[in-house]
C-alpha cells in the first residue's frame, strides 16, 4: 500500500491547489490514504472549519496541526467531535481534539496517525517522546501500519523521534520548517524518516508569506502583514510504501506537483521509492 503526507497547506494557494490536483494524483500514483497538516490553511495561520471540509471532500483521509492549531477558535467544536483531525498528542488532555486515530484505507488496512510536537524553539509542551509511546500503547495490537507527523523546528529533535520509534512505526515524517529535506530513508528497523516534507502553497515567498513584506519587517523593524504570497504554488508531501503485512516500510520518495505539471512528473527525488535493501522482519 502507498501513503501520502502532504507538507503544510499554506493559505488558499495551498488549499486550492489540494483541491484541484489531489484526486487526480491519488488515481495516478495508486494512493491508499493521505494524511495532509492543515495548520496553515487559514490565511497562513490556524484551520476553519470550512477548509477542513473542503481538505476532507478533495481526498485527504486526516489532518494534522501543530503550533497553530487554535488560532481560529471555531475549529475547536470540530476537533472535539471529529476522529479525522488531530491535536498533537503531547498538549495537554483539556486541549480541546484527540492527539491520535485509527482509520481504514481504501484499500481496508488500518492506519494509525499519531500528531506531536516537538519541543526545542517551539512552545513548552509536554514530553513528546513519552505522548508517543502513550499513543501507540493505545492503539490494537493489530493495527501495524502507524505513521507519526513530528511537528517541530529543530532536525535534531526529528531525528531523535524517528531513532526512538524506529521499527515500532512505519513512518516518522517531520513538518513545520517548510522546506523539504533532502534526508528521507528507510531507518534499519524498517521505519521511513524525513526531517520535513515540505510545504504545499506559494513557493515564490518566505515559507508561504509575500517576499516585499517579510523583506521590510526584517530590515527596518516597521510592522506589516505577512500576506500570504500568490507565486509558483506546489502540491510537496512525501509518499511512502508499506508491506501492510508487517507494518514496515519498503519505500519513501519526495514528491513535488506543480499547478500546472502532469502527475506522472511529481517525482522529486533521485529515484523511485523502491528500496530493495528494506529490512523484512518485524521487531514488533
Amino acid at each position: 500500500m502507498r501513503i501520502l503526507l502532504i507538507g503544510d497547506i499554506v493559505g488558499s494557494p495551498g488549499v486550492g491547489i489540494v483541491a484541484a490536483r489531489l484526486p487526480a494524483l491519488r488515481a495516478g500514483e495508486s494512493i491508499d490514504f493521505v494524511i495532509a497538516n492543515g495548520e496553515n490553511a487559514a490565511g497562513g495561520s490556524g484551520i476553519t472549519p470550512a477548509l477542513y471540509k473542503t481538505l476532507r471532500s478533495a481526498g485527504v483521509d486526516c489532518v494534522t496541526l501543530g503550533d497553530h492549531i487554535y488560532r481560529r477558535r471555531e475549529i475547536c467544536g470540530v476537533l472535539e467531535s471529529d476522529d479525522r483531525i488531530l491535536k498533537p498528542a503531547n498538549y495537554p488532555a483539556s486541549a480541546p481534539g484527540r492527539g491520535w486515530t485509527v482509520l481504514s484505507s481504501v484499500s481496508g488496512v488500518r492506519v494509525g496517525v499519531v500528531s506531536l510536537l516537538g519541543r526545542v524553539f517551539m512552545r513548552p509542551v509536554d514530553c513528546p517522546w513519552e505522548a508517543a509511546d502513550v499513543a501507540l500503547d493505545a492503539m490494537a495490537p493489530d493495527c501495524l501500519v502507524r505513521v507519526v507527523d513530528f511537528h517541530g523546528e529543530a532536525t535534531s529533535d526529528k531525528q531523535l523521534m524517528g531513532r526512538y520509534l524506529d521499527g515500532r512505526v512505519t513512518a516518522v515524517l517531520g513538518t513545520h520548517t517548510h522546506v523539504a529535506t533532502a534526508d528521507e530513508c528507510i531507518l534499519p528497523g524498517g521505519t521511513a524518516f524525513q526531517c520535513d516534507v515540505g510545504m504545499t502553497g506559494p513557493h515564490e515567498s518566505i515559507l508561504g508569506r509575500r517576499i516585499d513584506r517579510v523583506l521590510e519587517t526584517t530590515r527596518s523593524f516597521r510592522p506589516t502583514k505577512f500576506d500570504v504570497a500568490s507565486g509558483d504554488v506546489r502540491l510537496c508531501g512525501t509518499l511512502v510504501d508499506v508491506d501492510p503485512a508487517s507494518g514496515k516500510a519498503t519505500g519513501i520518495r519526495r514528491l513535488a506537483l506543480h499547478a500546472s505539471q502532469d502527475i506522472d512528473a511529481t517525482s522529486d527525488g533521485d529515484g523511485p521509492a523502491d528500496r530493495s535493501d528494506a529490512p523484512s522482519d518485524s521487531n514488533g
